[in-house]
């Protein structure tokens, strides 16, 4: 990208726009509300139809602050800290103040992905790669304190402005260290751009031309939105197939992707996201709408009983439903993707070699629930590291799988590895042992359909042993997990404080986290992620950062 055209949304007020997408959040977070603002369908009136998505972010002062409800004495002032440094920074190259300058007026922000501008071609480089191509909407509330900014803007001695008319709209064109950037005002909306003939197609756009809100599908989506208390930033892309075709097309690596990605990318018709703050803390919720006919994937609901298998210390998790199933519905895709087709006939090929159908061995007796699961320790082989796995399979066909982990057992035999069998509580358990170090990995039954494997000796037996309390029952995970949408497909799940006493273990010294990161981050309680899917033309995912309540020193 050329040094003319970078940094696109607005380079002649870049200080300005980093105040207004970013800096606004200062004094959204750490001050009382004032004023509204106006809605996504509106500002999408004056986008240009071929916008690739839009992006709405709130500037309700009222939503912002509603994060006060959160976060530990040193992370409010980490934040604090943060936002006071970007806005000295921001502040001191722009001459600008928020609560002076942009407060007053600045009613809404949308930000829209044009597609990108071929740009001129230059001597050296005749093929160069498109850039990328942005337009910024600022709903005005107040036309006198904006054109009061944009006066002060424009006297600073850097900046040089040449006005020109295009259908009887005043487009000014700006220049600042040698970056352009046009500007219009069209009613209620300040429209900005790198590009001058995106700002002319908003113009266009304004007058009569179709619009973003007028594209299929779109004006719904941008009314609706996602359910998401105190929404701080939507997300709509109409067309996520056709956005997907241009990114790939735009790509460096574009002759990697076959025809048949893309036609996989083309199963997403469309998708509306939304980013809110709501008693758990900051919940992302996104829905995608699906093509029926080329939706292979069948949707089964997790049973979510696997959890309670679990101990309450569990640092992670992935759970799901029916691997076997999606083992299916790829070697079903297979027989019209060449790409998929290679990769699945090169995996048979590898594990034939040790004796094993990849089909058969390996995924056709994972039918039932599974969990894969981080688990701490600090004993024998674990103690460097300070935690192990464990994998959990429910089963319908024991006969299979036992089959399997003897092939195992018998494998590992021939790599110096002793097989070692053992009694964990009333459990038959085998372990794979490192002479003079202990257990590398053991497996056994917990129940006459619940298999188990286990990283570490120290994990066998916490796995093995009965927990006196199980994960679901355990005050982070319902946290992260306990409002997250019932039934589904399984959980994602980070215990962000557990896991953040063995990141600190290891960050040390040049690579040790920030006090300031490290106080935010201890602020989280836990990740939660799930997804549903309601039937095959709707699939809906859902991710929540559950935060501490706030707390006083």
């Amino acid at each position: 990208m050329s040094e003319r055209k970078s940094n696109l949304l607005i380079p002649a007020l870049g200080a300005a726009v980093l105040v207004v997408v970013g800096g606004v959040a200062a004094y959204f977070y750490f001050n009382k509300p004032t004023g509204g603002a106006l809605t996504p369908l509106a500002s999408a009136k004056v986008v240009p139809s071929e916008a690739l998505m839009v992006t709405y972010i709130s500037t309700d002062p009222q939503v912002w602050g509603q994060l006060q409800q959160f976060g530990t004495p040193e992370a409010q002032q980490a934040i604090a800290k943060g936002l006071e440094n970007f806005n000295q920074e921001s502040l001191a190259k722009s001459n600008v103040n928020y609560e002076q300058d942009l407060k007053p007026w600045v009613g809404s922000i949308m930000v829209a992905v044009m597609p990108p501008d071929a740009g001129k071609p230059v001597q050296d480089a005749p093929k160069a790669k498109p850039e990328s191509n942005f337009l910024l909407v600022v709903g005005i509330k107040d036309k006198v304190s904006a054109l009061k900014f944009y006066t002060k803007v424009g006297a600073e001695k850097d900046t040089k402005i040449k006005k020109t008319n295009y259908k009887g709209v005043e487009i000014s064109e700006s220049e600042n260290k040698g970056k352009p950037a046009y500007t219009a005002v069209l009613n209620d909306y300040l429209v900005l751009s790198g590009n001058q003939k995106t700002l002319e197609n908003a113009v266009d756009t304004f007058k009569g031309d179709p619009s973003f809100a007028n594209k299929e599908g779109a004006g719904n989506i941008l009314a609706q939105g996602v359910d998401v208390q105190n929404p701080i930033a939507q997300f709509y892309l109409p067309e996520y197939g056709k956005a997907m075709e241009d990114f790939i097309k735009d790509s460096a690596n574009a002759a990697q992707f076959p025809p048949e990605t893309l036609q996989q990318l083309k199963q997403v018709k469309s998708v509306v996201a939304g980013i809110g703050i709501d008693q758990a803390g900051l919940r992302m919720k996104a829905i995608a709408n699906l093509d029926p006919t080329k939706n292979k994937f069948e949707y089964q609901p997790s049973p979510g009983k696997i959890v309670s298998q679990l101990p309450a210390d569990t640092l992670g998790l992935i759970t799901g439903q029916g691997i076997s199933r999606y083992w299916s519905a790829i070697v079903e895709e297979a027989k019209t993707n060449p790409t998929t087709k290679s990769a699945i006939d090169q995996a048979r090929q590898q594990v034939k070699t040790v004796n094993f159908d990849l089909d058969k061995d390996v995924f056709g007796w994972m039918d039932d629930e599974f969990a894969i699961a981080a688990i701490p320790s600090n004993q024998g082989i674990l103690a460097q590291v300070g935690f192990g796995g464990a994998l959990v399979f429910k089963t319908s066909d024991r006969a299979t799988a036992e089959a399997t982990l003897k092939k195992l057992d018998d494998l590992v035999k021939n790599y110096s590895l002793a097989v070692v069998p053992r009694t964990v509580d009333g459990k038959s358990v085998t372990e794979w042992q490192i002479p003079s170090q202990g257990a590398l990995l053991g497996h056994g039954w917990l129940d006459e359909k619940s298999v188990f494997i286990a990283l570490g000796g120290p994990i066998v037996d916490v796995i093995a042993t009965k927990p006196p309390q199980s994960l679901e029952s355990h005050p982070s995970f319902k946290a992260a997990t306990g409002s997250l949408p019932k039934p589904n497909v399984g959980y994602f799940y980070i215990d962000m404080g557990k896991t953040m006493l063995i990141v600190n273990k290891f960050a040390q010294g040049a690579n040790a986290i920030p006090p300031e990161a490290n106080a935010v981050l201890n602020s989280i309680t836990g990740i939660g992620v799930t997804a549903v899917s309601p039937n095959k033309s709707i699939s809906q995912f859902e991710v929540l950062v559950a935060l501490k309540a706030k707390t006083s020193k």
